[in-house]
């Protein structure tokens, strides 16, 4: 007969407040502010504003440097008139193509590349041909095949974009882990399943960084073609914007130009490359 050990009585230990422990020192107001991004980048903008105005104004010559009040100025007057808006639509709707293009292209040539030897090589081959080759220098052959329009410029954008990004990509590609390799073909993922759902989401900081710098190519590209591209044909965005106003010598109104430019670029850095960063690579912990 087996006989059952004797339950021991339940018992509840008390513990004491403690009261003698230090609080942690609560941080102050200035140091709370201090703490947030956004702040302290509107700081330094307005740093490089005062240093700005207080270099116009001992150069004394507005024609080679206009200061920051007049620039901005001349900005608001430009977006008051529409003028600065209307070169800005025309800039970006130019861009969004070319880098989508881009963007598609790269997708494609990585996922060959990780798929079979020939796309590997294919890549490799390519890369090394045309990364060196700056966009810009095929704005001429553009025109000659593509005519005066917006079909040249796409074709030099999709140019900027591509090799940097397919580089990018790739390289993130390779440094998935033979973990998470292995658990795709556990599942049976091939091919583009295996890309979208294995390969995408774990290269994805890689994938980010290559989208920022096509971002950043494309961006540079499309003013520096439309500087060319609208001497030629007498109308374009922000690049064509630029050049008018300084070939009239109207130098207020070229900084602002190239101000709407840093200002797009501020934006869609700090708005949508952050938002998606924020919601993907970092709430999954796969950056800092």
């Amino acid at each position: 007969m087996n006989v059952l050990p004797a339950r021991r009585p339940e018992y509840e230990n008390l513990l004491e407040t403690l009261t003698d422990l230090p609080l942690e020192r609560e941080l102050s107001l200035g140091q709370r502010l201090w703490q947030r991004g956004w702040l302290r980048k509107s700081l330094i903008l307005l740093v490089l504003a005062l240093v700005w105005e207080l270099a116009a104004r001992y150069q004394g010559n507005d024609l080679l440097l206009p200061s920051f009040l007049q620039t901005a100025r001349a900005f608001v007057e430009g977006i008051g008139s529409g003028e600065l808006l209307e070169k800005v639509a025309i800039s970006l709707s130019v861009l969004v193509k070319g880098y989508l293009i881009g963007i598609g292209l790269a997708f494609l040539l990585t996922t060959l590349a990780v798929s079979t030897q020939l796309g590997r090589d294919l890549l490799s081959t390519l890369t090394s041909m045309f990364n060196p080759l700056p966009a810009i220098a095929l704005l001429p052959l553009a025109l000659l095949w593509f005519g005066l329009g917006e079909n040249s410029l796409i074709f030099v954008l999709v140019h900027s974009v591509l090799w940097a990004l397919a580089l990018n990509t790739y390289a993130g590609f390779l440094g998935v882990s033979d973990t998470l390799r292995m658990a795709g073909r556990n599942y049976g993922l091939k091919g583009l399943r295996f890309v979208l759902f294995i390969l995408i989401p774990a290269a994805l900081p890689s994938i980010l960084a290559g989208l920022k710098i096509g971002w950043a190519f494309a961006w540079r590209t499309l003013i520096a073609a439309e500087l060319v591209f609208g001497a030629s044909s007498g109308k374009g965005g922000l690049g064509w914007y630029i050049f008018q106003n300084r070939n009239e010598l109207y130098t207020d109104k070229v900084f602002a130009g190239l101000a709407a430019v840093i200002l797009i670029g501020l934006l869609v850095e700090n708005l949508v490359f952050a938002s998606v960063e924020r919601v993907t690579v970092k709430r999954w912990g796969m950056q800092r």
